[in-house]
C-alpha cells in the first residue's frame, strides 16, 4: 500500500522551556499544511534508548525489576537504557544488557526501531535480541539505579505480559515482534 507524504509542520517560532541533561522542552508555534495555526505545540527533546530481550543458553528471559517514578511503582522489563553520544543502538544496547544484568551474548538480531511518542516526543527506541546469553560480567549500575535481575522461563513470557506485571508498551510490542519474527518461540 502506498500513502502520500503528508506535509510538515511550519515551525513559526520556538521557545524553550526546559533545558536539562536528558529532556529539552519546547513551546513551538507552528503553522498546519491547512493554514492553520496551533500557537502552543509542546516538543519533548530526549535521547534514544536501547532495549534487549535476552535469552540465556539455559532457555530463560533475563528481565529487570526497577521503581519507575512515573507510575509510583515497581516495573518488570526488559533490559534497556540511553545510547550514549556516539554509539551506535547496537553497541549500546550490547553494554546496557551488561551493565544491567551482568549478561553478555555473541549472537545479537535486531527487533526493530520504534517512535517513542511520535507526536510530542523526538526519542526512539531501539530493540535487539541476545541469543544464547550468559551471565559473568560485573555488573555496573548508575548511582540512580536499583534493579533486581529476573530469569523468567521464556514460556512464562506471555503470562508475565497477560497479567500485567509487564507493563511497559513498547517492551511488549517488542516482545511480540520478536516472537512473530521466530527470534523467540512464545
Amino acid at each position: 500500500m502506498t500513502y502520500r507524504p503528508l506535509a510538515p509542520w511550519q515551525v513559526l517560532e520556538r521557545r524553550t522551556l526546559v533545558e536539562r541533561h536528558w529532556l529539552v522542552l519546547h513551546e513551538d508555534r507552528v503553522k498546519l499544511a491547512n493554514g492553520r495555526e496551533i500557537s502552543e505545540f509542546h516538543v519533548l527533546v530526549q535521547p534514544s534508548w536501547a532495549g534487549i530481550l535476552c535469552v540465556t543458553e539455559a532457555d530463560e528471559i533475563v528481565l529487570v525489576r526497577q521503581y519507575r517514578h512515573g507510575i509510583v511503582g515497581n516495573s518488570l522489563e526488559l533490559p534497556a537504557g540511553v545510547v550514549e553520544g556516539s554509539e551506535g543502538p547496537l553497541a549500546g544496547a550490547q553494554r546496557e544488557l551488561r551493565e544491567e544484568t551482568g549478561y553478555t551474548a555473541e549472537r545479537w538480531a535486531e527487533i526493530g526501531t520504534f517512535a517513542c511518542d511520535p507526536a510530542r516526543q523526538t526519542a526512539h527506541a531501539h530493540f535487539y535480541c541476545a541469543l544464547g546469553a550468559t551471565a559473568g560480567m560485573t555488573r555496573e549500575l548508575d548511582e540512580s539505579e536499583d534493579i533486581e535481575v529476573v530469569r523468567v522461563p521464556r514460556a512464562e513470557l506471555f503470562g508475565l505480559i497477560e497479567s500485567g506485571q509487564i507493563k511497559h508498551g513498547q517492551h511488549i510490542a517488542a516482545i511480540l515482534l520478536a516472537a512473530r519474527r521466530g527470534l523467540v518461540v512464545l
